[in-house]
């Protein structure tokens, strides 16, 4: 199945080819036709299964068939939980929105930073990407209304749930008009997510998408065995002699992410970090600055990674395991994608050789654990 058979114009389609989109996902498949019709959506698909794109085209496609004039307010809301991935999702639309013509305004408003500016932003808007308290914010400002919204999006739903937004979101739900397209994504389907299927949803088309077991064949892995006191002199020396242009390090707490990045700097190694901690200002211009190649490392907590696609990222540095050995493929993953090679490398201490052992049995591979007790770490 092409892209062309799903029912979408040639600004679209034009669009899908710059970003060298082969063939749709099976989600995609599934969900652009049912959006088209004007089905409400209940999907379950994990990050990662092509899901923002299969709301986005359709929804751009529905403006270039029936756009005339600026719509007064915002006629398509989409619901997010955190700011990357509103970030994230606004870029998806103003990507494959690129040919349309008029020119289909999207704005990204979320917390973390002023709202005068989005306040501004949002006026004229016609898709608005919001996290639930900072639209709740701008409602209670006067600075966006509802009542024109005739399609809602609830990406990652039940994040939502688990970062508390319950409250926010149905005050939100009893602000929208009753008749309206409700397109629901979700990695999961629990009790809360049925619960707002059988309130917001009328007879939706389900999609559910199995998770596919993730390809870490493409990945050279490889392990040290090192002291705790050891650690920061290894992680440098590792990027110094093999010459890293771009390192993604994963650590456990947002103390440990500024430490090592604070050890990093003053040995000459450009780093910086993204956690839950910093402003949204400074995770977006450390983002894009790992992104362009200007960044050599990025030290990221497993939370605030997930909002992280870089397609050839070439190594991946665990400075500490994870707790599952599911979020230690999760992490290894975000190198080795679209064929490319990629490396992997863990720092194992003492006290993690039993961990690293399960997540080992689990992956049903074993990684080879080199010693580092003869390596020369002085002046790193």
């Amino acid at each position: 199945m092409s892209f062309s058979s799903l029912g979408l114009s040639d600004p679209l389609l034009k669009a899908v080819a710059d970003q060298q989109y082969t063939k749709p996902y099976p989600v995609q498949q599934e969900a652009i036709p049912a959006i088209l019709r004007g089905k409400d959506i209940l999907g379950i698909a994990k990050t990662g299964s092509g899901k923002t794109a299969s709301f986005v085209l359709p929804i751009l496609e529905l403006f270039h068939r029936t756009k005339t004039a600026k719509s007064q307010s915002a006629t398509v809301l989409v619901l997010v939980p955190t700011r990357e991935l509103a970030v994230q999702v606004a870029e998806v639309f103003e990507m494959l929105g690129a040919h349309l013509f008029p020119k289909v305004k999207t704005v990204a408003v979320y917390g973390g930073v002023s709202i005068n500016p989005q306040m501004i932003a949002v006026h004229g808007a016609e898709i608005v990407v919001a996290t639930p308290g900072r639209l709740l914010d701008l409602l209670s400002s006067n600075a966006l209304r509802l009542s024109g919204v005739e399609v809602l999006v609830l990406d990652e739903a039940d994040k939502m749930l688990e970062l508390g937004f319950a409250e926010e979101m149905d005050a939100i739900f009893a602000r929208l008009p009753k008749n309206r397209q409700t397109i629901l994504f979700s990695a999961t389907l629990g009790d809360a997510i049925q619960d707002i299927n059988t309130s917001l949803l009328r007879s939706p088309t389900k999609i559910e998408i199995a998770e596919e077991p993730q390809d870490i064949d493409q990945i050279r892995q490889l392990a040290y065995r090192v002291d705790p006191e050891r650690k920061g002199p290894l992680l440098r020396y590792l990027i110094k002699t093999g010459q890293m242009k771009q390192v993604l390090v994963f650590v456990s707490s947002t103390r440990t992410a500024d430490n090592v990045v604070g050890k990093l700097s003053k040995n000459g190694i450009q780093a910086m970090a993204i956690h839950g901690d910093k402003t949204q200002g400074a995770r977006t211009e450390a983002l894009r600055q790992f992104k362009s190649g200007k960044l050599t490392v990025l030290v990221a907590t497993d939370l605030i990674a997930r909002g992280i696609d870089i397609q050839f990222l070439p190594h991946v540095i665990n400075f500490e395991l994870p707790r599952s050995p599911k979020d230690y493929i999760h992490r290894i993953g975000r190198t080795g994608r679209a064929e490319a090679s990629g490396e992997a490398i863990s720092l194992i201490t003492p006290d993690d050789e039993h961990h690293f052992k399960i997540i080992q049995k689990k992956m049903g591979k074993r990684v080879e654990i080199r010693p580092t007790d003869e390596l020369d770490l002085m002046g790193y």
